[in-house]
């Protein structure tokens, strides 16, 4: 049974729904893609995509959640599952976007894409994928994944962490993008060092969600976001918007050695609450179509112009 706050979630997303303004629902085009990135590790951006995509798929959302983190791949572990397929099994074998996913909890779709993105980006497929007009290769991959476009609603990447070229590229080819700092300076730091250079390979980079994770309270967050705002505004000319912050849950510790997100078993956590009310802020923003095929075209280009 949903919680009063899913109910209010998901009334909230029909309306938005009926009045045009969300414009992403089951007929939906085109799904809304989300990448959520950190410039540092541990601060508990994989967590965040598995709970969020669960959350989304609890408000009868088909949500997909992709692995593009080819040095951790945590998420699958978060969720205690074992993809038997890849991305890599898509851009070197016969498969197509559909046989590679997984079942997730709460009915949300996983791909392990890490290893096939990394292919695109230094492998031999890199120079084959050179450009569309001498190779058939991009054509065939679009024909692949094309279904996954009209079979989701939310699609939801779990980049890498760093400022390597592949997160930066992920960052810059997104057409809305989240990403997780904590209150530690070397988070705000490298998180700014990130969108600089997304900044650099985009001048019509979107405006980033920035989320604040293990904040004491929202005026410890807002605070911590103001730090980053500030910098990014003034050096950067880069527009932020505060999408509010995660609170310190002893029950994440509890969800992650059980394998199991902590929005299924601890639904009432303070995390599952906060993780409801970013999901209200997301609904209530207003963001462009896109596409899957879009983003995966705009990455390639980004790989080939490094």
């Amino acid at each position: 049974m949903m919680s009063d706050q899913a109910n209010k979630l998901r009334d909230l997303m029909l309306s938005k729904q009926k009045g045009g303004e969300l414009k992403k629902n089951i007929k939906s085009e085109a799904p809304r893609v989300i990448t959520i990135s950190s410039g540092k590790s541990g601060v508990g951006k994989s967590n965040l995509a598995v709970n969020l995509a669960v959350q989304f798929a609890k408000l009868d959302m088909r949500c997909v959640l992709i692995d593009a983190d080819f040095k951790t791949s945590k998420a699958s572990a978060l969720m205690g599952i074992e993809p038997k397929y890849s991305f890599l099994d898509v851009i070197n074998g016969g498969k197509t976007i559909t046989d590679i996913l997984a079942d997730g909890p709460a009915g949300i779709m996983f791909i392990s894409g890490g290893a096939g993105f990394s292919e695109l980006s230094v492998g031999t497929n890199r120079q084959n994928l050179h450009s569309v007009e001498d190779s058939n290769q991009i054509s065939l991959l679009n024909e692949k994944i094309a279904p996954l476009d009209d079979i989701s609603d939310i699609i939801i990447i779990d980049t890498g962490t760093g400022m390597s070229n592949m997160v930066v590229d992920f960052v810059s080819a997104g057409s809305e993008n989240l990403m997780l700092i904590t209150p530690e300076a070397a988070s705000i730091t490298d998180a700014y060092a990130v969108i600089k250079r997304a900044k650099e390979q985009n001048a019509d980079l979107p405006v980033f969600g920035i989320l604040v994770n293990r904040a004491e309270s929202k005026s410890g967050g807002d605070e911590v976001f103001a730090k980053l705002e500030r910098a990014c505004n003034k050096f950067l000319g880069v527009e932020l918007n505060n999408m509010g912050f995660l609170p310190h849950d002893a029950n994440v510790l509890r969800a992650v050695k059980a394998k199991q997100p902590v929005s299924l078993l601890y639904p009432d956590s303070d995390l599952s609450k906060s993780i409801d009310q970013l999901i209200e802020l997301l609904v209530s923003l207003d963001t462009k179509d896109t596409s899957f095929q879009v983003f995966l075209s705009n990455l390639i280009k980004k790989f080939n112009n490094n």
